[in-house]
């Protein structure tokens, strides 16, 4: 941000300041600010970053501070911006409790770009200073293919187009999110030819990219105190797009990465090793570490996804819950800025209620977690198999669906035995379909024991006239066979809307309501829907924790995923009237079949009705508590989180909500 070598400012207000030109600033009475390369000097003083590396080594459980987690914001950091004569160190002050700034009435919303209330361009620059220089303007990720951001550049333009799909680009990008629908389909590589302008769309005006933790606290001070929008990022992944948000600063939070093993944790539920994960560490990152290591995590499928972020406080499926439960069931502490800016330790002995309520209850809604500690499992053997079966000129549409339907008859024995299978079912033609397993993931089983376990279903299909040739691997650890059998994702597209639905065990319990089950399911797919599944459970017969995750997940058999396709190119009232379909129609079906379950809220529809009972359940009253009582000022909002229901972004279409307008109380 570019500024006068030389300015005079006066304080305006606590969430604004009025830059003096130099010409102009001759009243010597007023405060001098120096500027010189990447410092200020507020009359003698010199303001650095505002940081302070403690003493403690330790968090509250006694697990060792992360590198981030040892530079932090103290009252003593305030007490001297304010010092120093920065009259607007109230910017950056934490929370005093004071809830005579609360501002509730109807209508009002977060300060947004152009308005009065919007901090100045010299207090945004203040801002990156006691950053040490982490403030980024943000820049579209395709902003290369356009010129209203001056940096066209055609090369550049076509190697973000090629890669486009590729979720490792959009992680690694300060603001881009993985589902473009959210931000509101701007500064699209130029593939999707009719996008013809780049604009910032959802995507936030500024983000913190993160390596301390004084640096969250300044942004969630700066944030609350100016009343602007905040959202968090890790990679980017969540299917809502949760991480997007116009007018918004964000705290990005990807470059956390340390890895600390613990090799003897005690704490009065858990004795044995841990790891401790920084906030940015992802699914590819720990297994690798795990392997090192000789022990097992319970992390995502996908491999870029951030284990210790979102993913973690949605609860986190994983291809070991059949046998360990969630990734949330795990913890054993979690380090969190809450949004007062204090950093504290949350367990189950400390800050018990915001430990029970981050393990599960949302991400972006109780504060910004900065590192993770939770349990290791042993070192494991891991078998997969991949197959799949087509209709053909032998196998009719009618035998194929009886094929399909065989498999439901042993979701409840596989789960059992500790499996976990990712599978889909897609239309390729007039009454053709194919099946894909790819793969069914069986954790602490043999070759042999595998090859048992599906020999019943692998009849049925024998009988029926399907014939499969599955391909099996075995590895003595986890990492080898989930790099082998796990895809890197495919993300970017604008022309599919997921939703899903979590079917409970109890569905199976008779051949009715297990045949009402798969008949709701076939009629979607017939009716033009694409079926992601996962055979999997998350209630280990060894138990699992009290703590927030969706109580459907502790009694589910299938999280089953639908794929509606349409025109992206589409106006959004078009496309916004293509997605109803799935919303209203074919998920209805399966609500229909399932009326006391829920969905997964990390790959759920964002319009999905009463989401406080299908995302969070009986939790929800309590979630909502913890919210008034963390969050009284109404920091943190996201899609579908706790107490979103009190807010709005202005300009939205009715099922196809993005980020990309103003943040509005109800």
């Amino acid at each position: 941000m570019a500024v006068s070598s030389s300015c005079r400012w006066l304080a305006a207000s606590a969430a604004t300041l009025i830059f003096l030109a130099p010409a102009l600033a001759q009243d010597t009475s007023n405060t001098t600010i120096t500027v010189q390369n990447t410092t200020v000097a507020v009359d003698a003083s010199t303001l650095a970053p505002a940081a302070v590396t403690v003493s403690n080594t330790t968090t509250g459980d006694g697990t060792p501070l992360t590198a981030a987690e040892t530079v932090q914001l103290t009252d003593e950091v305030i007490a001297n911006l304010t010092d120093i004569a920065l009259a607007n160190a109230s910017l950056f002050a934490f929370d005093d409790g004071d809830a005579s700034t609360l501002d509730k009435r109807s209508g009002s919303c977060k300060v947004f770009p152009g308005d009065a209330a919007w901090p100045s361009t010299f207090v945004w620059w203040v801002f990156d200073l006691l950053l040490g220089g982490n403030l980024i303007t943000t820049v579209p990720l395709a902003a290369s293919c356009y010129n209203d951001f001056g940096d066209y550049s055609a090369s550049e333009c076509t190697s973000v187009d090629d890669n486009w799909t590729n979720s490792t680009i959009h992680m690694s990008d300060p603001t881009s999110v993985m589902w473009p629908l959210y931000q509101g389909r701007t500064c699209m590589p130029t593939s999707y030819a009719t996008y013809e302008n780049c604009t910032l769309g959802g995507y936030p005006s500024y983000v913190v990219n993160v390596s301390t933790v004084s640096q969250i606290q300044l942004a969630v001070n700066f944030a609350r105190n100016a009343n602007i929008r905040l959202v968090v990022k890790n990679t980017g992944h969540d299917f809502n797009g949760k991480s997007a948000g116009a007018g918004a600063l964000s705290i990005w939070t990807h470059h956390l990465k340390d890895i600390t093993v613990i090799p003897n944790y005690v704490s009065k539920n858990y004795t044995g090793q841990a790891v401790k994960m920084g906030a940015g560490v992802q699914a590819f990152e720990i297994y690798a570490a795990a392997k090192a290591g000789g022990f097992s995590v319970v992390g995502g499928e996908g491999r870029t996804v951030g284990v210790a972020g979102g993913f973690l406080a949605g609860g986190g499926h994983s291809p070991l819950s059949s046998l360990y439960g969630m990734a949330a069931d795990q913890v054993l502490a979690i380090d969190v800025v809450t949004p007062d800016g204090r950093f504290v330790t949350a367990t189950p002995e400390l800050n018990t209620d915001l430990f029970w309520a981050l393990r599960g209850g949302g991400g972006s809604t109780f504060g910004v977690v900065t590192s993770v500690t939770s349990k290791t499992k042993p070192k494991m053997q891991v078998t997969t198999a991949q197959f799949s079966f087509a209709t053909s000129t032998n196998v009719t549409a009618d035998i194929f669906w009886a094929g399909v339907r065989a498999y439901f008859n042993y979701f409840i024995d596989n789960t059992d035995a500790g499996t976990y299978a990712y599978f889909s079912v897609f239309t390729t033609g007039t009454d053709s379909y194919s099946f894909n397993m790819a793969p069914f993931w069986a954790p602490n089983l043999t070759l042999a024991e595998t090859q048992t376990l599906l020999a019943p279903w692998f009849a049925d299909l024998a009988d029926l006239g399907i014939s499969v040739s599955p391909v099996y691997g075995h590895y003595d650890n986890f990492y080898d066979a989930w790099w082998a059998v796990f895809p890197l994702e495919t993300v970017g597209s604008t022309s599919l809307k997921t939703a899903s639905r979590l079917f409970p065990k109890s569905n199976w319990a008779n051949d009715t309501s297990l045949n009402a089950t798969f008949s709701a399911i076939k009629s979607t797919v017939l009716a033009g829907g694409s079926l992601l599944a996962f055979n999997i459970a998350a209630a280990p017969a060894a138990g699992y924790p009290d703590n927030a995750v969706n109580p459907a997940w502790r009694e589910t058999c299938l999280h089953a995923i639908l794929a509606l396709g349409f025109d992206g190119t589409a106006n959004s009232t078009t496309v916004a009237s293509s997605i109803s379909v799935l919303t209203t129609d074919w998920m209805q079906q399966w609500r229909d079949v399932s009326p006391t379950a829920g969905a997964y809220m990390s790959e759920a529809d964002i319009s999905e009705p009463n989401f406080q009972q299908a995302f969070y359940g009986t939790n929800y009253a309590r979630l909502y508590a913890l919210k008034q009582q963390f969050d009284p000022k109404s920091l943190f909002y996201a899609p579908t989180g706790v107490g979103s229901e009190e807010w709005y972004i202005t300009g939205q279409v009715d099922y196809l909500p993005t980020q990309d307008g103003r943040l509005c109380r109800v």
